[in-house]
C-alpha cells in the first residue's frame, strides 16, 4: 500500500522513519511537502497542505491507499474532508472533530457533556472579560489562545501584566482563562477510529525555552518516554474516563473523529485532569513514542482510517527509553533568526541508537533522539548526538530527562 504524510516537520520525519522501521518499504512513501532531509528517505511533493484541492489532487496521482496528516492546521482546515469524499481513507479527523484543537472553548463543551475531568475556565472576547476572570482565578495566572497558535498560545505567569498582554495578543479570536493546576504533566496518545481507542505509551515533554523549566512557552524542547512515575492503572484510567467519553460525545455530535487523540494531562493531587487535547501527533513526543514502537505502523494507521482498530493486535513497545532533544535557531520563540546553515547531521547519526528528525530552517530546526537500556545512556546518546551539531545561534536545554530513572 502506498501511503502519503502530509508535512514538513520534524514529526513527519518521525512518522516516515517509523513508517519505515516498522516495515513498509521507502518505495511505498511519499510525503508532501516534506523537506530537504526527509527527501533523503523517501519521495517528497510539493504542496501547499492547506490547499484541500492541491493536497487530493498530489493523493490521486500518487495512488495512495492511505494519507496520514501530521499538521493541526490542514486538519482544522478541511482538507481530510475532501480526500475523504474522493473514497481515500485518512488518517486524521475531519474539520468538525478537529475542532477539538481549534477551539479550546469548543474542547472545554465537549469535555464538560462527557465528564471529562478538566480544569474550570471562562471564556472572553474583551480585556475586560479577562481581568474579571484572572481575578476570579486568581494567581498563577492561565491564559490560553482559543484558536491554533503552534504552541505559543498559552501563557502561565504569577504577573498580571503579563497576562493581560498576553490576552490582546489573541483576544480577536477569543482567549480562555483557567484555573492554574498544580502536578506533573504528561502526554497520552490514543488511535482512533471513531468508536474504538488504542493507547500508545505515555511519554513527558518540556514546554519551557531554556533550563530548568524557564522562559517562554514554546511547541517542546524535549520529551521522554516511557514514563515510569505514573500511578498504577494510569492509562487504564485516562482511556476510560477521558478518551472514550470524549470521541463518544464527538460523535453523538456527529463529530466522528478518526485519527490521532493527543491528551495533554497533569495528574494532580484531585486526580487526573485534561489540560488540552489536540487532534494529531504531539512533537516532539512522538519522536520517543514511535521510536520505541515495534508493531507495524502503517497497519494500525490502516485500521483506524478503516474503522478496523478493534480486530487485530494492539501497539507493542521496546523496553528501551528514548529522549529526544529539541535544537532551536536563534530567539526561538520569542523571535526569528535569518536562515543558517546546519551542519554535523550525519555526524550525529553515525552514532548507534541515535536518528535526526529533521524540521523546519528556523525556529525548532531539528530533534536528535537517543534510544537505550536506561534513561541514563538514552539521554547521554541525544546529548551526544545534539553536540555534533552546529547550527551559529542555536540553542536547546541540558535537562531533558535529567530527574527521570
Amino acid at each position: 500500500m502506498r501511503i502519503l504524510v502530509v508535512g514538513s516537520g520534524a514529526r513527519e520525519h518521525a512518522i516516515v522513519k517509523a513508517l519505515i522501521r516498522t516495515g513498509t518499504p521507502a518505495a511505498d512513501l511519499v510525503c508532501a511537502p516534506g523537506n530537504d532531509w526527509i527527501a533523503k528517505e523517501v519521495e517528497v511533493r510539493e504542496v501547499d497542505i492547506n490547499d484541500r484541492l492541491a493536497v487530493t489532487k498530489v493523493a490521486l496521482e500518487e495512488r495512495v491507499g492511505l494519507v496520514v496528516i501530521g499538521p493541526e492546521a490542514p486538519l482544522v482546515n478541511g482538507v481530510s474532508d475532501a480526500l475523504r469524499e474522493q473514497g481515500i481513507a485518512v488518517f486524521g479527523p475531519d474539520q468538525k472533530a478537529a475542532q477539538l484543537e481549534g477551539s479550546k472553548a469548543f474542547a472545554k463543551e465537549v469535555m464538560a457533556a462527557a465528564d471529562v475531568p478538566t480544569g474550570m475556565a471562562r471564556q472572553c472576547t474583551t480585556i475586560e472579560e479577562v481581568e474579571s476572570a484572572l481575578d476570579q482565578f486568581g494567581a498563577p495566572y492561565v491564559v490560553k489562545a482559543d484558536g491554533l497558535a503552534a504552541g505559543k498560545g498559552v501563557i502561565v505567569t504569577k504577573d498580571k501584566d503579563a497576562a493581560i498582554a498576553h490576552a490582546k495578543n489573541y483576544i480577536a479570536g477569543g482567549v480562555l482563562i483557567e484555573e492554574f493546576l498544580a502536578g506533573q504533566e504528561v502526554s497520552l496518545f490514543f488511535l482512533s477510529d471513531g468508536e474504538t481507542v488504542v493507547p500508545l505509551s505515555p511519554a513527558q515533554d518540556y514546554k519551557r525555552a531554556f533550563d530548568n523549566d524557564e522562559g517562554p512557552n514554546t511547541g517542546g524542547m524535549g520529551a521522554y518516554s516511557p514514563v515510569p512515575w505514573l500511578p498504577e492503572g494510569f492509562v487504564e484510567d485516562v482511556t476510560e474516563k477521558v478518551a472514550l467519553p470524549t470521541i463518544r460525545e464527538l460523535a453523538r455530535r456527529n463529530a466522528k473523529f478518526v485519527g490521532l487523540l493527543y491528551c495533554g494531562l497533569i495528574v494532580t493531587e484531585r486526580g487526573t485532569r485534561v489540560i488540552e487535547f489536540n487532534a494529531r501527533f504531539g512533537d516532539p513526543e512522538t519522536q520517543v513514542v514511535l521510536r520505541r514502537l515495534t508493531s507495524n505502523l502503517a497497519d494500525l494507521l490502516y485500521r483506524a482510517a478503516t474503522g478496523k482498530l478493534s480486530v487485530g493486535l494492539s501497539p507493542e513497545f521496546s523496553k528501551k527509553k528514548a529522549v529526544t532533544v529539541v535544537l532551536a535557531s536563534e530567539g526561538y520563540p520569542t523571535s526569528t533568526a535569518e536562515v543558517r546553515e546546519v551542519t554535523g547531521i550525519e555526524s550525529a547519526e553515525s552514532i548507534d541508537d541515535v536518528e535526526v528528525c529533521k524540521a523546519s530552517p528556523v525556529g525548532r530546526v531539528l530533534s536528535v533522539i537517543g534510544c537505550g537500556e536506561s534513561f541514563q545512556e538514552a539521554r547521554t546518546l541525544a546529548y551526544e548526538g545534539i553536540s555534533r551539531i552546529q547550527l551559529q545561534g542555536g540553542h536547546f536545554r541540558n535537562d531533558i530527562a535529567l530527574k527521570v530513572s
